[in-house]
């Protein structure tokens, strides 16, 4: 089997917008070889602007309008970073991401569409919406609709196509849900509606009178309150709800480039390409210069082939392509419910059939982003071993915790290992980390090192670090210092310099927060990522693992769920439950819950638990069986308060687990008794950058659960520790 081959060259994509969406799917499906694309956006979906209005009628739920931006760069083998670019410097071909990083590119391309705010008009700030960006809208209007009150008011600033469509299907939707809406379209230009046919312009209108939607001409806001609009005439509206549609705003730090600009959209060439040819835009942030369009997603769309070609082109050499735009395109202009019109060349047609058209066209596009083609996987050779295919298994291994080694297979290797026999070595195979006994101190040294599983290594890095420094903690002691083991992927030498920066960086900053020091370490080159850490601490008295007692009460520290999540992530999973969190949204969410350090945790606990560990990849019910020593004792488990990340239940009961998960479960399932499902199944899920499982006095938890929700830690009593069966070894977790 071929090893990977080398990383060469950095394709940016700034913005989650539909050209950059389809590029990434076109790259999912032929990718080139050397390059490593990175997609830079705030949230981990995006709209699609097509079923907005559509979304606010409430014809489509949440989650049939948006992109899952993880899930597709899962497919395109790309790497996300949730985060947002304010700046660019073309000169160093680097972008500066709003959390401090900075990112190095050969080739860039923007695609951040527009936004509707009005940042100079008084009181918008505090007490308006915007339209755009369109993910803020939806959520916004979906809180106002459940609390609406029986007879809201609202005001649309922007008489235009797109906020006579959001008025009518605000009223729609107010409508259905048993309310008297009063709304108002404000349009500072004499007429509204311009860029429409007359015809299709009347039709607007009359949809507007039948909804009772009121329209204000030739007038202005002049500032924005809490309950009213007041206009430039001196009049005031009622307003619960203001929404801007007005007008098209470029993101600020774009003037900042130094790239040629047009009102402040960047301009571009029929390449798509900026003043600076290493730099390309698509969608409404880019201006045309060549042939100026108004700003519509249909452009963005037709754009994507030529921009994919054209960034690939970039990297690899070969001619450009030149992106033509159509003269005018098919308007299909919702009206609340399921009827709309269509205007193009100034002709009108509609009715509830052409809504029909509009629904099944957006939904196809939708449906490109939905089920991705099955990639070939390459077959085993022939002949190979007996046993070879079972090896393999049937799914890819995962990364994390969830690439360990089983708990049996591991206690049987151990099981060789002589008992220690220096004396100041004062625990033995089994324990978090090795105890020894220094000057009258004890230091606490322990390793980790993870398989990559997230495709950006600042991001893996952190991850690592927090991973490795759970054991000092766990033991109640303070970091010392950290060397380094790095396996970089075979890249150029460039962009190997590139990765090893944004992994020491990460990592260093991590460990300094900890209070300890990143010290130097080893790297080495290999098939894939891998990120470890040997790591130092100093504790006057260690916490054990297994010094808990009858009657202790467990708390743990974070939610459980990561090796579902992301197992699911890189099976390219969907959520399923209705309302709940889409699966880029989980893995965010996911990654949230890992990156939070437990150090803050752990100097709370480290003075009133008995016993304490950190939960890793023989999941919570592996390592509070190591609690109870191996079934010494017996525990109680109230399965409703046992934190779960979000989606991962949803996920567990679709069967979705780790490649480790089979391996704990058959381990101690035997010492399990209670009722099955999803969250009993979480107990054996392999986590990475888990909690702190503690074990406390009854006494002293309330003060320290207390202490904890002060420092903001969602810490959870899960249960009790019991006396253990007369036999030893008996004991049980019983889940209740």
């Amino acid at each position: 089997m071929r090893a990977p081959l080398p990383l060469t060259q950095d394709i940016l994509l700034i913005g989650g917008g539909h050209a950059h969406a389809l590029v990434l799917r076109m790259w999912g499906m032929a990718p080139l070889a050397g390059a490593r694309i990175t997609v830079v956006n705030p949230g981990p979906v995006a709209p699609y602007t097509g079923m907005l209005p559509g979304a606010i009628a409430g014809h489509y739920r949440r989650d049939e309008m948006m992109i899952d931006l993880v899930r597709l760069t899962r497919f395109a083998g790309a790497r996300a970073i949730l985060d947002r670019v304010v700046g660019l410097d073309p000169e160093a071909r680097q972008a500066r991401l709003a959390s401090g990083r900075v990112l190095a590119y050969d080739v860039a391309s923007i695609d951040i569409g527009i936004a509707s705010d009005l940042p100079h008009l008084p009181g918008y700030a505090e007490h308006g919406v915007s339209a755009k960006p369109l993910g803020d809208y939806s959520e916004q209007w979906q809180r106002f609709v459940a609390d609406a009150p029986q007879a809201p008011h609202l005001t649309v600033i922007g008489g235009g196509v797109g906020g006579v469509e959001l008025a009518l299907a605000s009223a729609h939707r107010l409508a259905a849900a048993g309310r008297q809406p009063r709304i108002t379209v404000v349009e500072r230009q004499a007429t509204a509606l311009p860029g429409v046919a007359p015809a299709t312009r009347r039709s607007l209108l009359a949809a507007m009178d039948a909804h009772g939607i009121a329209l204000r001409t030739d007038v202005s806001v002049a500032r924005i309150l809490a309950d009213a609009v007041d206009l430039t005439d001196g009049s005031r509206l009622r307003s619960d709800f203001t929404l801007s549609v007005a007008g098209s705003q470029p993101q600020a730090w774009l003037a900042e480039t130094g790239l040629v600009l047009h009102d402040g959209f960047v301009v571009v060439s029929p390449t798509l390409q900026s003043s600076d040819p290493a730099v390309f835009a698509a969608g409404d942030c880019a201006h045309l210069a060549f042939a100026p369009r108004p700003k519509a997603g249909v452009y963005a769309v037709r754009e994507a082939p030529v921009l994919f070609h054209n960034l690939r082109a970039a990297v690899a050499g070969g001619a450009m392509r030149r992106y033509a735009p159509q003269r005018d395109y098919l308007k299909l202009i919702s009206m609340g419910g399921k009827a709309a019109v269509a205007d193009k060349f100034g002709l009108r047609i509609g009715g509830r059939w052409l809504w029909q058209i509009k629904d099944s066209i957006d939904r196809r596009f939708m449906t490109r982003f939905d089920a991705y083609p099955a990639m070939p996987v390459e077959p085993l050779p022939q002949p190979h071993a007996r046993g070879l295919a079972e090896a393999m298994g049937t799914k890819p291994m995962c990364g994390g915790c969830g690439a360990k080694v089983g708990s049996v297979t591991l206690a049987e290797a151990l099981a060789a290992l002589p008992p220690p026999q220096r004396d100041d070595l004062l625990s033995g195979p089994g324990d978090d980390a090795a105890v020894l006994s220094v000057g009258g101190m004890r230091q606490v040294i322990t390793t980790d090192h993870l398989r990559a599983f997230v495709g950006d290594p600042h991001l893996m890095a952190r991850l690592a670090a927090i991973h490795a420094l759970g054991d000092i903690w766990a033991m109640g002691a303070a970091p010392q210092i950290a060397l380094a083991q790095i396996t970089l992927p075979r890249l150029s030498e460039r962009l190997q310099a590139r990765m090893l920066a944004e992994v020491m960086a990460a990592a260093g900053a991590v460990f300094r927060d900890a209070g300890a020091e990143l010290a130097g370490g080893h790297t080495a080159v290999g098939d894939e990522l891998t990120i470890g850490f040997t790591v130092t601490g100093l504790a006057s008295a260690p916490v054990a693992k297994h010094a808990a007692q009858p009657s202790d009460c467990l708390i743990l520290t974070k939610p459980i769920g990561t090796g579902v999540v992301l197992a699911a992530e890189m099976a390219l999973a969907r959520t399923r439950r209705t309302g709940g969190p889409m699966l880029g949204e989980a893995w965010a969410a996911c990654i949230a819950a890992m990156a939070r350090p437990l150090g803050m945790a752990a100097d709370i606990l480290r003075g009133s638990a008995r016993a304490m560990t950190d939960v890793t990849g023989f999941g919570l019910a592996g390592h509070l069986w190591e609690m109870l020593g191996h079934g010494r004792l017996s525990a109680r488990l109230d399965l409703s308060a046992i934190p779960l990340l979000p989606g991962a239940a949803d996920l567990a009961e679709q069967g979705i687990a780790s490649t480790l998960m089979p391996a704990n479960r058959a381990a101690l399932d035997h010492h399990v008794d209670g009722p099955r499902g999803a969250t009993t199944d979480l107990l054996f899920d392999p986590q990475t950058c888990g909690g702190l499982l503690a074990a406390l006095p009854a006494e002293a938890v309330d003060k320290a659960m207390a202490a904890l929700d002060a420092a903001g830690e969602a810490a959870v009593r899960i249960g009790t520790v019991e006396a253990g069966a007369a036999t030893a070894g008996q004991g049980r977790i019983v889940l209740v």
